[in-house]
């Protein structure tokens, strides 16, 4: 699907969007009610990573195919590797095979479990032949995705044992760990996170709980920009969101102060106000704990001529794409001036930008939603906009509910 965009008939905008809950909370949510069944959950994300994440925790043998939803990978992984008498192959699509795997699945079997790689060592597809698993201690490189982490945090109160988690170096994406040990603390589970050390007691059972899901600040970023974009006075309400977030994405609230905009809670809804014009030529952000977002920054500040410097993105290359060099590649086409290396991008301040430009997405959803608000400074197109079924598939229709001409070609 091919769609050209443009600006809303007005850039003074006063509008209400509810987002669909949370991803990151979703899946982790999903995974906790697997091993403890009286948990119920309420505002599940609507994603194409939330189906498939549910879908895949219902399989005890065969084939398991999460296409491109890296989550879902690494936190079955750790499930199906703890379950007994289930067997199961886990894959992916050609891009999540290319996407490393080793340092989950070595961590997995030193605590004894039994998993194979199907082709190519180090990553999917994978044999995992589930077993009870008795070892306790385990430690993992602190700098890798939180989510290696987060898959052997959800499992470790249903091991006999409990775990024992030692994070070797300087710990990133602290947030996503924290969210994790926020769900464990709301169902009852007890664990101590003291310097690199993380241990989680075990437990059979857990008190009933209602886990209510947040709606996702990701999705939240692409009305920040929209805001950024717009004029002085244009408000945006977006629910359901809490003041007290679990989510690390929940920075946007003070990152987007410097472009301009400010953040109200009120009755579990956020407003974004554009009270003024940023008055800044360069920001410069370490992004570290919300490498998701690096994207909606950067086209904010193309955008609106700005420069940016944002560091912190060592995870983005193993992402969906390589989100650093797709970045570059398409913000270049606008005339943009990009640098980037394995950790970091620097954008070039710029005094117009081109139109008409085709926006390649990747297979990435993000990259899809991060150039939609640009729309407000000049016509675009935006190539297999179906992408963002993965997180948001209401992104469109949302951005239609703002004004934007949303077309088909």
């Amino acid at each position: 699907m091919r769609l050209q965009l443009s600006a809303p008939s007005t850039k003074n905008i006063q509008k209400t969007i509810q987002v669909t809950g949370s991803k990151s909370e979703t899946n982790r949510s999903l995974l906790l009610r697997a091993l403890f069944p009286n948990i119920s959950i309420e505002n599940l994300s609507i994603s194409d990573d939330g189906e498939v994440m549910q879908k895949g925790l219902q399989i005890s043998s065969g084939e398991v195919d999460i296409h491109h939803a890296g989550t879902a990978m690494r936190f079955l992984t750790a499930y199906f590797a703890s379950q007994p008498n289930k067997e199961v192959v886990l894959t992916g699509s050609q891009r999540m095979q290319e996407r490393p795997i080793q340092v989950l699945v070595e961590a997995l079997r030193s605590l004894g479990a039994d998993i194979q790689y199907v082709k190519q060592e180090g990553y999917p597809p994978l044999k995992i032949s589930g077993k009870k698993l008795t070892k306790s201690q385990v430690s993992l490189p602190a700098n890798i995705s939180s989510q290696y982490i987060s898959a052997l945090l959800l499992i470790a109160p249903s091991l006999e044992n409990g775990l024992e988690l030692e994070l070797v170096g300087k710990i990133t994406s602290v947030p996503y760990i924290k969210m994790t040990l926020g769900l464990l603390e709301q169902i009852g589970v007890d664990f101590i996170f003291e310097g690199n050390k993380i241990k989680v007691d075990p437990k059979e059972k857990v008190m009933d709980t209602k886990l209510v899901v947040e709606s996702d600040w990701s999705s939240a970023s692409y009305f920040y920009s929209i805001a950024a974009l717009c004029e002085v006075g244009t408000k945006i309400k977006l629910s359901s969101y809490k003041q007290n977030s679990l989510q690390g994405d929940s920075v946007l609230s003070k990152i987007y102060t410097d472009f301009g905009i400010t953040t109200t809670f009120s009755d579990n809804q956020i407003t974004l106000e554009k009270t003024e014009e940023s008055r800044q030529e360069n920001v410069s952000y370490d992004l570290s704990n919300a490498p998701d977002i690096a994207q909606t920054i950067a086209v904010t500040c193309l955008g609106l001529g700005m420069g940016c410097h944002l560091t912190g993105l060592h995870t983005l290359p193993i992402k969906e794409t390589d989100r650093l060099a797709a970045l570059q590649t398409e913000m270049s086409k606008f005339g943009a001036k990009v640098a980037i290396d394995s950790e970091s991008l620097t954008l070039q301040p710029i005094s117009s930008i081109k139109s008409g430009v085709d926006v390649d997405t990747y297979n990435d959803h993000r990259m899809a939603m991060a150039f939609g608000p640009l729309a407000l400074k000049t016509d675009l197109i935006v190539n297999d906009a179906g992408v963002v079924s993965k997180s948001y598939p209401d992104f469109w229709k949302d951005l239609k509910t703002l004004g934007f001409g949303v077309s088909e070609m």
